[in-house]
């Protein structure tokens, strides 16, 4: 997935692309070289976020994982971010497939992966711009620990979830098992992810990956229906 493949469209997602390329070999069985994890430095577009301490929050208990939700919405409230989410496979390249580049308010949720609530890690990928103006998850490297996502299913019922950890993972040292596997086995898991770092115009290419990751932290029934 670069830019080649949507001429007019803009730099769009082409370092989550690298990301979810590994997730794809990750899922396979592949070869993933071990490297040290990311660096706690969020960036977003061509900004680095330099000297932001993520600040000591005391984090809610974990609740116990519930058999999951087929995501039709996610909010992420302390950021403002109100979006559809579409149900994504693998493209021919072993990648996420994400929202269309003229969807990119749109998030995309790994259908072959854990879903929201159920035990494991459900995975989340979204647009960081476009070409012209930010796209659904501009803002995202700006999350901080305590703060909540929430996902609404299609039947109304709610998963919530509490931000537990914001990393950014340069290319050369992307650990698909920190960003993939559970931070704790047994828990229900989420991972929201999107470019970061700078935009390297050569390459086509942003420099790193944002990773939110999030977990169970509450879940509601689909209201009754009169």
């Amino acid at each position: 997935m670069t830019t080649d493949r949507a001429p007019g469209k803009g730099r769009a997602l082409t370092g989550t692309a690298w990301a979810v390329l590994l997730l794809g070999l990750w899922l396979w069985g592949r070869d993933i070289t071990d490297a040290p994890g990311g660096r706690a430095a969020p960036t977003t577009g061509d900004v680095a976020a330099v000297g932001r301490p993520l600040l000591q929050v005391e984090l809610p208990e974990a609740h116990e994982p519930v058999a999951g939700v087929r995501p039709a919405r996610v909010e992420i409230p302390s950021l403002g971010i109100t979006a559809p989410v579409s149900a994504r496979g693998l493209d021919g390249t072993g990648a996420v497939d994400p929202p269309p580049y003229d969807r990119p308010r749109e998030v995309g949720w790994f259908r072959d992966g854990a879903r929201p609530g159920a035990s494991g890690v459900a995975l989340m990928v979204g647009h960081v711009d476009t070409r012209s103006k930010p796209a659904v998850f501009y803002g995202l490297s700006s999350a901080r620990p305590g703060e909540r996502v929430e996902v609404t299913a299609a039947d109304g019922s709610v998963t919530e979830f509490t931000i537990d950890d914001v990393q950014v993972f340069s290319r050369d040292r992307f650990d698909a098992k920190k960003v993939y596997g559970p931070r704790e086995d047994g828990r229900a898991e989420l991972r929201l992810i999107t470019c970061g770092g700078t935009y390297d115009h050569e390459a086509k290419h942003y420099t790193a990956n944002v990773v939110v990751s999030a977990y169970l932290t509450d879940a509601a029934e689909a209201p009754a229906r009169s």
